[in-house]
Formats: C-alpha cells, sequence, structure tokens
C-alpha cells in the first residue's frame, strides 16, 4: 500500500459564518488617522461633494459613503475628529471600533440531538478524553482548550496549528467552550487531543492515520473522531481500529460524502470496519442530507448541514459534510462517558443506537438521529 493517500472527506459547502475583519495596514506617514463614522445633522444633508470637502479640510479621506443614512467612514486625525464634533452640520463623530461576537451562538445541531438537556443536568464531558484525527487543531483558538496531541503528517510536526481548518472546526462542535463567546460544543468541558493525520492540503496516509490512532491507545483516549475516508480498505488501517476498539475507546467516523445510488453501498473507510460507528448526517428537518452515503454498516445519523463551529485564526464558519456529523456523536459519547464512567464502549455504542429517533430504512438512515437526553437515561 505504499503512496496510497487517504483523502479527507470532501467539505462540501464553505461559507464564513462571522469573524473579525482584518484591518488594511496603515500607511506609515498616516499612523496618527483613525477610523471614524460621521454623521451629518438633518437638514444638512450632506451630498457627496459637500461633505468630501469638509472631511478634506480637516484632513481626512473619506472611505465608504453609505446610502441610507447621512453617514461616512472616513480616515481622520484625532484632533480633526475633535474639531468636527463642534461644527454644527455634524451630528456626531464615532470611533469605528473592531467589534467581536460576543454572545456565545448554539448551534442548531445541540439542541437537536438534545445535548441542551445533558448541560443542563451538569454533564458536560469533564474528564473525557477525546483524540481529534484529522488536519491538527488551532489550539490558540479562545473557544477551544487542547490539551496536548501529536503529529503524524511529514513536514508538519505541529499539531496545534491546523493549516486547513477541518481539524479545528472539527474539534469544536465536539468541545467549543462554554464561555459566552463564539459557539458552544457537544461536550464543552471534554479534553481535547489534537492528533494530526491529515496535512494542509487535507491528504493522509494509511500509515500516519494508524500511528494516530496507536497514538490514541497508548495515551488513554476515551473517544477517537475520524472525519476523514477514501474508498479502499487497508488490513493495517482494519487492525488498528479493531485495536483501538478491543482497548475500550469508541471509535467513531464519518460515513463519507458519496450520496445514495440507489441501493448501492457508498460508505467510506474506515467508518465501514465493525469496530467503527459509521455517522450519517441530516439537516435540521431531520432529512437526510444528499450527500450522506449510504449503507448496511451505517450507524447512527447526526447534524452535518450548515454546522457552525471554530476555525483558526480566532474564527467561526458553517461546514457541511458527514464531517461534521461525526463529532456530534463523538461528543454525545463523551457526555455518556462522563456520566456512566463505568460503562464500555461496547455499552455506550449500543446505548447510541439504541436510544436513536428512527427515520426509516437503516440502509439510508441507520438507527436515526442519536438523542442524548434519552441515551443518558
Amino acid at each position: 500500500m505504499k503512496g496510497f493517500s487517504v483523502i479527507l472527506i470532501a467539505i462540501l459547502a464553505f461559507s464564513l459564518a462571522f469573524g473579525t475583519a482584518q484591518a488594511q495596514s496603515e500607511n506609515p506617514s498616516a499612523s496618527a488617522k483613525k477610523e471614524y463614522l460621521v454623521g451629518f445633522t438633518k437638514g444638512n444633508k450632506a451630498n457627496a461633494q459637500s461633505s468630501k470637502k469638509l472631511i478634506s479640510a480637516a484632513g481626512g479621506d473619506i472611505q465608504h459613503t453609505f446610502q441610507f443614512m447621512d453617514v461616512v467612514e472616513v480616515t481622520l486625525p484625532e484632533k480633526a475628529a475633535e474639531a468636527l464634533k463642534k461644527n454644527p452640520n455634524i451630528a456626531f463623530v464615532e470611533e469605528n471600533i473592531e467589534m467581536m461576537a460576543t454572545a456565545q451562538t448554539v448551534p442548531w445541531g445541540i439542541p437537536h440531538i438534545k445535548a441542551d438537556k445533558a448541560h443542563g443536568t451538569g454533564v458536560t464531558g469533564s474528564g473525557v478524553k477525546v483524540a481529534i484525527l484529522d488536519t491538527g487543531i488551532d489550539a490558540n483558538h479562545a473557544d477551544l482548550n487542547v490539551k496536548g496531541g501529536a503529529s503524524f503528517v511529514s513536514g508538519e510536526p505541529n499539531a496545534l496549528q491546523d493549516g486547513n481548518g477541518h481539524g479545528t472546526h472539527v474539534a469544536g462542535t465536539v468541545a467549543a467552550l462554554n464561555n459566552t463567546t463564539g459557539v458552544l460544543g457537544v461536550a464543552y468541558n471534554a479534553d481535547l487531543y489534537a492528533v494530526k493525520v491529515l496535512s494542509a492540503s487535507g491528504s493522509g496516509t494509511l500509515s500516519g492515520i494508524a500511528q494516530g490512532i496507536e497514538w490514541s491507545i497508548a495515551n488513554d483516549m476515551d473517544v477517537i473522531n475520524m472525519s476523514l475516508g477514501g474508498s479502499s480498505g487497508s488490513t493495517t488501517l482494519q487492525q488498528a481500529c479493531d485495536n483501538a476498539y478491543a482497548s475500550g475507546i469508541v471509535v467513531i467516523a464519518a460515513a463519507g460524502n458519496s450520496g445514495s445510488k440507489g441501493k448501492r453501498n457508498t460508505i467510506g473507510y474506515p467508518a465501514k470496519y465493525n469496530s467503527v460507528i459509521a455517522v450519517g448526517a441530516v439537516d435540521s428537518s431531520n432529512n437526510r442530507a444528499s450527500f450522506s452515503s449510504v449503507g448496511s454498516e451505517l450507524e447512527v445519523m447526526a447534524p452535518g448541514v450548515n454546522i457552525l463551529s471554530t476555525t483558526p485564526g480566532n474564527k467561526y464558519s458553517s461546514f457541511n459534510g458527514t464531517s461534521m456529523a461525526s463529532p456530534h456523536v463523538a461528543g454525545a459519547a463523551a457526555l455518556i462517558i462522563a456520566k456512566y464512567p463505568n460503562m464500555t464502549n461496547v455499552q455506550i455504542r449500543e446505548r447510541l443506537k439504541n436510544t436513536a429517533t428512527n427515520l426509516g430504512d437503516p440502509f439510508f438512515f441507520g438507527k436515526g438521529v442519536i438523542n442524548v437526553e434519552s441515551a443518558l437515561q
């Protein structure tokens, strides 16, 4: 299998949800200038020419003229801004300060799988170790608490950096912090471990993934999440997954984004292995996502459409994919372990399946969408 490369499950859609805009680098000669929003008094509606003259006379530059209000965005020296405030034609001058996403958003997937019910009873994943086998995790993200990890990608030795964004997004769904900012994870007090097995380009070798699984066994991980896959199997990868499962780890993987072609099995590897929980994706109405792979090994479904989570650089984005569904199940497993620390991984797996909400034909939906509230009872 030398040279064989396992392809990262494609992210089928990407949209920036929210993040701080990057300020343009300032001209050193204009470093004394700041950005302001200048409003004109009613009855003194500023046309483009007159407002431009007024701002230019004050030593400023107009950056933007608003269409539906008498306001312009300008760069001005601080003293000029103070002087403009005294001009009778000026209603206000305010600094164009940078805004952050301060209110915490609860992504729709959290209440959809009833993880919020677990949080309400104090079950938050404390003390549970979750290995994210992916592109690494941006450990500097303010909404993530990464405890450690290791890299098995040649040329990318730091697992706490993520040149792709996929791993950071997956990590946030599992355990984004409950800290009044950004988003909330399924098991927000779980311990995250970054196990880099995919490069910044989103691909990795069978050997690298198998080494990541072995690291997880050696370091007593409770849960492994693999939002990755390929169309070909491997004896090495299967043995690694089997060993992790035999050691007591809950092993979870994305079913794949190959969609359905009638009754043809489209589930990828490692999700297809018996030792791995294969996770498909649904939308907020419990419709199977069109891209979600199907087959007899499909075990459970979870939210995988328009999932808002963390991305590198303290940002947040919405992604689609079974890659996004799998970490919902990893977080759910962490919540069960936190409440029932003596429960075996086999029992946890059965509980996730047996308490899922049935959605129809198991070939297309497995046992249904996971229900954390029921699983914890």
